[in-house]
């Protein structure tokens, strides 16, 4: 079949306001790029005619600055779900210009399908490849890809050339059914691969495909620190303590882990402990540092949603795909977290909090309770199944002004019920089996910065007495001190006493 060519403009020119757009990729990686910036420039032009232009965007999780971001600083998104990072885009939210749905990544396909995010219009798709009949090769991620393109009305693909063709066998496409009985998910090993290599899509819903060749807007991430060194070596000396005493089978178990510097260092130093053996990664996204440590032998395999790595690791990995080809799979994001698969393999989910309460709820999304980060991403879908669930992150941020470890988190992501393990660089934190004060106990001792701990132990002392002991009036009072005078260590318990 014949497909159109099309410029990027007249791509984005089919698209119409109030529309839905669903879009490839997952992080920046894979993410459509040359229509999404057209449709905002068309935006603009637009709304100085007067003219209301705005569209509703789920994605596989974030996209990069010529989605988000110039969408957002061109006012043209009404609705935006499930994750992001973009500045702007995170501004246009907490100021209530874009109505923004933080959702689970597995569960997005799904509320797809159930029609709880209405429907799609238009799908915009990355891919490597396209053939006569249909079939699309995606890029560096999987995301919500098959789903969109099956719900679609129709569908826009950027053939880019800055990905290579020997991408084309790495991915494991797989859609599941809707309820009811649906069938199990036929993975029981990270490496196992139960679908295709590419999206089919209806070739008669191929409106337009856009030539481009526009590499991916990588994030960099800073080098490891003295505290996050510090992070990783505690998360490495746990995992290797439960190796020995035999709650980590000797063949030890497959890692999830989030995005970011806590997270590469984390890595870095399981990759360089030699009391923990080669392991395997089930998870939904691998940077640079698993990549390193695939060549190294260190990681014996990475079943991932996003190849969430820097161009130059990119490339590296396109001219030695025949060494990375049987080491790596890229799934849909419903598979690559889907909650029934983590529970069987036993996955080890290691994530990033914003802050933690002494008993063990996290919060990982909102500053303060009020403004929004960047969603919830994946770390949910490991979290509550995860074999062990840890969450790391420095005891203070601000340059001590903020403790990471307060009474009470001001937003909960993730309830003491499903949160193991914290980690900080003061220590760690085994909460498994403990009950709330034994809990609040152990993380003040273990987590808390040294400026922060007296100031816990007190405010435990003025709690009333229960099950879990809170002093209501209180509860916020660290969060409210750092609002009105920048610093929690000038919090006086005695003021929030009723």
């Amino acid at each position: 079949m014949n497909y159109t060519r099309m410029t990027p403009v007249e791509a984005a020119s089919l698209i119409k306001d109030g529309e839905i757009l669903g879009l490839s990729g997952f992080t920046p990686a894979g993410s459509p790029k040359a229509v999404t910036a057209a449709l905002a420039q068309l935006s603009e032009e637009r709304h100085a005619r007067g003219e209301h232009f705005q569209v509703g965007i789920i994605t596989g999780a974030s996209t990069g600055d010529s989605c988000d971001g110039v969408l957002s600083r061109t006012d043209s998104i009404r609705f935006r779900a499930p994750y992001t990072t973009n500045v702007d885009f995170r501004k246009a939210v907490n100021s209530g210009k874009i109505h923004y749905t933080d959702i689970h990544l597995s569960q997005v396909a799904q509320r797809l399908r159930s029609g709880f995010l209405g429907h799609v219009t238009t799908a915009i798709i990355e891919a490597c490849e396209l053939t006569d009949d249909g079939r699309v090769y995606l890029t560096a991620a999987g995301g919500i890809s098959p789903t969109i393109a099956r719900l679609a009305d129709r569908v826009i693909i950027e053939l880019n050339e800055a990905h290579s063709k020997r991408m084309i066998g790495v991915h494991d496409v797989y859609e599941m059914e809707r309820p009811p009985y649906r069938r199990p998910i036929p993975i029981v090993r990270p490496s196992d691969r139960i679908g295709l290599s590419y999206v089919q899509v209806d070739p008669a819903k191929i409106v337009g495909v856009v030539e481009v060749n526009l590499p991916d807007e990588a994030r960099s991430f800073q080098e490891p620190d003295p505290i996050t060194d510090r992070i990783g070596q505690n998360v490495a000396d746990f995992l290797a303590a439960d190796l020995k005493r035999g709650i980590i089978p000797s063949t030890f178990l497959p890692l999830q882990s989030g995005v970011g510097n806590i997270a590469n260092a984390v890595l870095g130093a399981l990759g360089r402990d030699t009391n923990i053996p080669p392991f395997e990664m089930y998870t939904e996204v691998l940077q640079n540092s698993v990549i390193k440590l695939i060549k190294e032998g260190r990681v014996k395999f990475g079943s991932t949603c996003s190849l969430t790595v820097t161009n130059d690791c990119l490339q590296e990995i396109y001219e030695n795909m025949d060494f990375f080809r049987h080491k790596l799979v890229l799934r849909p994001s419903e598979i690559s977290n889907s909650p029934e698969v983590v529970r069987r393999l036993g996955v080890i989910s290691m994530n990033t909090a914003i802050e933690a309460d002494i008993y063990g709820n996290v919060n990982s999304t909102h500053i303060c309770g009020t403004k929004m980060m960047n969603g919830i991403g994946g770390s949910g879908d490991f979290t509550r199944s995860a074999y062990i669930s840890i969450f790391t992150c420095p005891s203070t941020a601000k340059g001590g002004c903020i403790s990471s470890i307060v009474p009470m988190v001001s937003h909960q992501d993730h309830s003491e019920h499903s949160v193991n393990v914290i980690i900080t660089e003061q220590g760690v934190a085994d909460l498994r089996g403990k009950c709330p004060m034994e809990r609040a106990q152990t993380i003040i001792e273990q987590c808390a910065h040294p400026d922060y701990k007296q100031l816990l132990w007190d405010y435990l002392k003025i709690s009333a007495k229960g099950q879990t002991s809170h002093c209501l009036s209180a509860a916020l009072g660290m969060h409210q001190v750092f609002m009105a005078e920048g610093d929690m260590r000038l919090t006086q318990w005695g003021k929030f006493v009723k």
